[in-house]
C-alpha cells in the first residue's frame, strides 16, 4: 500500500507536476522581463530628454499664424456729470483705443522643408530641418459697418501687419514684407501668449498705401524646426504648397491634403491643400483680440518612420510568447525522447531568453535595430543549443531547437516589421504554431 510521501514523490515526478513547474517557472520569468520593458522606457524617456535639449537650440515645432491686419478705432464711452457752477447735468464723452482684425481676403503659402543633417548628442541623433516659407495674397479694404463702427472713428493712419509664430528665436532671416508698392520691417513684440511669439510692423496709414481696395503683400521667412510644420487657414481662400526630401510624412490637422496633388516618393513629397471660408467656422474680422484658432490647423508632420524604442518595446511584449514556447518545446523534447531535464536547467535557458532582450536594446544605441536584432538572436540561440547539446545528450534534438528558435524570432521580426496586418499574421502564425505542438504532441502518454 503506497504511502503519503511515496504519493508525493510519485506526483512530483508525474508530468503533470513537471508541466505546473514549468509554467510557474515561466510566470516567475515574467519579473525579470518587466524590469527590461522598464529599462527600455527609461532608455526612451532619456532619448526624448536629449531630442528636447536639441530642439531647445536648433527649433522646435512650427506654426504659423498671420498675417493679419491690425487697425485701431477709437471708442467711446458717455458719463452724466453734473456741472458744480450751472447745477446741470452733462454729458462728458471719453475716447478709448481698440483694436479690429482682418484676416486676408488670399493667402498662399509655398514652403520647401528641406532635411538637415541629424544632430548628434550622446548615443541620439535627432532628425531636423530648415524650412523656407513664401507669402503673398491680398487684403480688401476693412468694411467697418459690419462691426458698427463709424468710419470717422478708424485710424487709418495707424494700421500695422501682425503675424504670430512658433519658434521665433529659431527664424534664420530678416523679416521684411512688401505692401502693394512699399517695405515694412517686422518688430518683436512682448509675448502676451504662451505658444505664439508676436510679430508687427510700424504703422501706416491704410489710405495712403492704397491705390485701390487691395493691399497686397508678400514676404519670405527662413526657420530651423524639427518634428512639425503647421498652418492656420485664414485666408478667404487659402492655398499651401508644401515640397521636402523628406520620404516619411505624416498630413495632420483638420483638413485633407488634395489627393491629386500628393505625392510621396523616396525622394520625397509634394502636397497642397485649397481651403475657403465654407470649409471652416470663423469670421474674416475679429474685434479686440486675435482668437485662439488652433484646433482649425493643418500640416505635415517629419516623422521618423523607425524608432528603436519603440520597436524594442513591441519586441519585449512577446517577450512571454517567446519563453513560453521555448519550454514547451523543451518539454516536449523531454516527453518524447525521456531524457531528464531539471527546472535548473529551465531556468538557465529562460534567463538565456531574458537575455535577448538587453543585447538588442543596448547594440540598438549603437547601430541599427535590424544589426542589433540579428546580433542578439544569433547569440542567444547559439548559447541555448550549445547548453541543450550538453543536456539532451546529442545534436538531433538541439538541431531542431535551433530552427525552432530561428523560425520564431524571424515570425516575432516579421510581425514588428508590419503595421497594417500586424494581427492578421501574428493570429495565423499562433494558428499554426498550435497546431505544430498538437500534432508533436498527439501520441504523448501525459498518464505518467
Amino acid at each position: 500500500m503506497q504511502t503519503e510521501e511515496n504519493k508525493t514523490q510519485t506526483f512530483l515526478q508525474s508530468n503533470s507536476a513537471k508541466m505546473l513547474m514549468v509554467g510557474l517557472l515561466t510566470l516567475i520569468l515574467l519579473v525579470p522581463l518587466a524590469f527590461v520593458q522598464d529599462l527600455i522606457q527609461e532608455r526612451s524617456q532619456r532619448k526624448d530628454e536629449v531630442v528636447n535639449e536639441v530642439t531647445e537650440t536648433w527649433g522646435k515645432d512650427i506654426s504659423f499664424y498671420g498675417p493679419i491686419l491690425k487697425v485701431p478705432y477709437n471708442s467711446y464711452t458717455e458719463t452724466s456729470v453734473t456741472n458744480p457752477v450751472t447745477k446741470q447735468i452733462e454729458i462728458e464723452r471719453t475716447a478709448s483705443i481698440y483694436y479690429a482684425y482682418f484676416f486676408p481676403e488670399k493667402l498662399k503659402n509655398t514652403s520647401n522643408i528641406k532635411k538637415e543633417e541629424p544632430l548628434k548628442r550622446a548615443l541620439y541623433n535627432h532628425v531636423v530641418f530648415s524650412a523656407d516659407m513664401k507669402f503673398e495674397g491680398s487684403f480688401v479694404r476693412p468694411d467697418f459697418s459690419k462691426l458698427q463702427i463709424k468710419e470717422e472713428d478708424v485710424l487709418w493712419d495707424k494700421a500695422s501687419i501682425v503675424v504670430r509664430t512658433t519658434n521665433l528665436k529659431s527664424i534664420k532671416s530678416d523679416l521684411n514684407i512688401k505692401l502693394n508698392t512699399q517695405a515694412f520691417v517686422f518688430e518683436s513684440k512682448n509675448q502676451s501668449d504662451k505658444i505664439y511669439g508676436e510679430l508687427e510692423t510700424n504703422a501706416f496709414d491704410y489710405n495712403v498705401l492704397t491705390t485701390n481696395s487691395n493691399l497686397d503683400f508678400n514676404f519670405s521667412i527662413l526657420y530651423n524646426g524639427s518634428n512639425s510644420v503647421k498652418f492656420i487657414p485664414i485666408g478667404k481662400s487659402t492655398l499651401v504648397s508644401v515640397d521636402s526630401n523628406w520620404d516619411s510624412p505624416s498630413f495632420e490637422g483638420m483638413f485633407a491634403v488634395e489627393g491629386a496633388t500628393k505625392k510621396i516618393t523616396k525622394e520625397g513629397f509634394h502636397a497642397d491643400w485649397k481651403i475657403f471660408q465654407i470649409n471652416r467656422s470663423f469670421s474674416q474680422q475679429h474685434l479686440n483680440s486675435i482668437p485662439n484658432l488652433d484646433s482649425f490647423s493643418f500640416g505635415v508632420k517629419l516623422i521618423e518612420t523607425v524608432d528603436e524604442y519603440q520597436q524594442n518595446e513591441r519586441v519585449s511584449k512577446y517577450g512571454f510568447l517567446v519563453i513560453g514556447l521555448t519550454f514547451l518545446v523543451f518539454f516536449l523534447i523531454q516527453m518524447i525522447s525521456k531524457i531528464k531535464i531539471h527546472i535548473f536547467q529551465y531556468s538557465m535557458i529562460g534567463l538565456a531568453l531574458i537575455m535577448f532582450y538587453t543585447l538588442l536594446i543596448s547594440i540598438t544605441e549603437h547601430s541599427s535595430f535590424q544589426i542589433a536584432y540579428l546580433i542578439a538572436s544569433i547569440s542567444v540561440i547559439a548559447m541555448i543549443v550549445i547548453y541543450s547539446i550538453s543536456i539532451l545528450k546529442n545534436k538531433k534534438f538541439p538541431m531542431f531547437i535551433a530552427m525552432a528558435l530561428t523560425a520564431l524570432y524571424s515570425f516575432i521580426y516579421v510581425i514588428i516589421q508590419l503595421e497594417n496586418y500586424a494581427l492578421l499574421v501574428g493570429s495565423i502564425g499562433l494558428f499554426l504554431i498550435l497546431g505544430a505542438v498538437m500534432y508533436f504532441s498527439r501520441k504523448i502518454d501525459w498518464g505518467n
